[in-house]
C-alpha cells in the first residue's frame, strides 16, 4: 500500500509494482511516478500522485486506489524508504 508518508517521499521515477495485475508474460503491471506529491492543508489525508504507464497512460494515485500498488522491496532498500 502507497500511503501519503510514502508518497511524498517517493522521488520521480520511482517503479510501482500492482498488487494484482500482471503483464503476459507473468511480471507484475509497473508505473513510474511522474511528478511531485500533492497534498492538501483543509484534507489532511488526501494526496494525489501522478504517475505514467506504458507509453502515452497517466493517471494518480490516491487514497482511493493506493491499496492497490505497492513499492518493490529492492527499491524500498535501495531508496531507504521502508
Amino acid at each position: 500500500m502507497i500511503s501519503k508518508k510514502l508518497a511524498v517521499k517517493l522521488s520521480h521515477g520511482t517503479i510501482l509494482h500492482h498488487k494484482k495485475y500482471t503483464n503476459a508474460d507473468g511480471t507484475p503491471v509497473r508505473c513510474r511516478v511522474n511528478g511531485v506529491c500533492k497534498t492538501w492543508v483543509t484534507i489532511p489525508e488526501a494526496y494525489r500522485l501522478p504517475v505514467k504507464y506504458g507509453l502515452a497512460g497517466y493517471f494518480y494515485i490516491s487514497v482511493d486506489n493506493a491499496t492497490d500498488w505497492v513499492l518493490p522491496r529492492s527499491i524500498a532498500l535501495y531508496e531507504g524508504v521502508v
